[in-house]
C-alpha cells in the first residue's frame, strides 16, 4: 500500500469509495457534497492498485485543521488502513506547523451503530470529546466535535 498526495483530481476515486459504504453516506446530497469538497480540499491516498482510502482535511487556520471526510472501500474495511492514512496525514500537518486536527461526527445520543464504530475509530486514533451540537446538522442530527493534539515533529538534530 502506498500513500499519497495531497492529490487533485480527487472525486471520481472518492465518490466510488463513498458508495461502497451507504450505511455511512447513504444521502445522495451529502455524498455529492464531499465528492465535491474533495476537489476543494486537500485529499489524501491510500493505493494499492487503484485508490482504496481516502481522508480530506481542510485548513481552518494554519494550527488548526479538521478531518472534514475519511472512507476506506468497503472491502477493505478492517485493515487498518483508515489508520495508516490517518496517521500519515497527522505527519504531514504536524510537518506543515499543524497543532491540533479535529473532526465532527454524529454524537452518541444518535442511534446508528455505524457512526458508533465511528466514534470508536476516532476514539483510537487519539481525538477526545470537546462539545456536541444538538441541531448543527439537523433536528435530529446530534454532532459531535472530537479534537486531537498534534505531536511536534521531531527535529532533525
Amino acid at each position: 500500500m502506498q500513500i499519497v498526495g495531497p492529490s487533485l483530481p480527487a472525486a471520481q476515486h472518492c465518490e466510488r469509495i463513498l458508495r461502497s459504504l451507504p450505511r455511512w453516506f447513504g444521502i445522495e446530497e451529502s455524498l455529492l457534497e464531499y465528492v465535491a469538497d474533495s476537489e476543494r480540499f486537500l485529499t489524501f491516498f491510500a493505493i494499492e492498485t487503484e485508490p482504496m482510502a481516502f481522508l480530506t482535511v481542510r485548513e481552518h487556520f494554519p494550527q488548526s485543521w479538521e478531518v472534514h471526510c475519511i472512507g476506506v472501500q468497503a472491502s477493505h474495511r478492517g485493515q487498518g488502513i483508515g489508520r495508516k492514512l490517518h496517521a500519515h496525514v497527522e505527519v504531514w500537518l504536524g510537518s506543515k506547523g499543524a497543532k491540533a486536527l479535529q473532526v465532527k461526527t454524529l454524537a452518541p445520543a444518535h442511534p446508528s451503530p455505524e457512526y458508533a464504530e465511528t466514534r470508536q475509530f476516532y476514539t483510537a486514533m487519539g481525538y477526545m470529546p470537546l462539545e456536541v451540537f444538538p441541531t448543527l446538522w439537523g433536528p435530529k442530527l446530534p454532532v459531535l466535535q472530537l479534537v486531537k493534539l498534534l505531536s511536534a515533529p521531531a527535529s532533525a538534530a
